[in-house]
């Protein structure tokens, strides 16, 4: 699972922090990643100075708005869910037991 921690401190949340996180579960939920990609808050991620922090994964941002939300949906977190789950197809495949019918019509 993918997780996108948002600095919900007092500085963050004055820069819209919460309206952020609302819009990024908007996009989450018409793109079909719950349980793919999970939305979680934290206090004060030390760029205060620079705007709403983000993390996606271990990948951190900073200053980002709500009105950049979208764009920083399909950008950074996106992206991120199809490396993921374009692997996790591959690993599941590599374990899956032959049938021992390959080749066969």
């Amino acid at each position: 699972m993918l997780i996108i921690t948002i600095c919900v401190g007092s500085s963050c949340s004055l820069r819209g922090s919460d309206e952020l996180a609302s819009e990024l579960f908007r996009l989450i939920q018409k793109e079909k990643l719950e349980g793919l990609v999970d939305i979680v808050g934290a206090f004060c991620m030390d760029t205060c100075s620079k705007g709403v922090s983000v993390r996606v994964g271990d990948q951190e941002f900073s200053g980002i708005s709500p009105a950049q939300a979208e764009s920083f949906f399909y950008e950074k977190v996106l992206t991120r869910v199809d490396n993921k789950f374009a692997s996790r197809i591959v690993d599941d495949s590599a374990a899956l037991p032959s049938s021992g019918k390959e080749g066969l019509s």
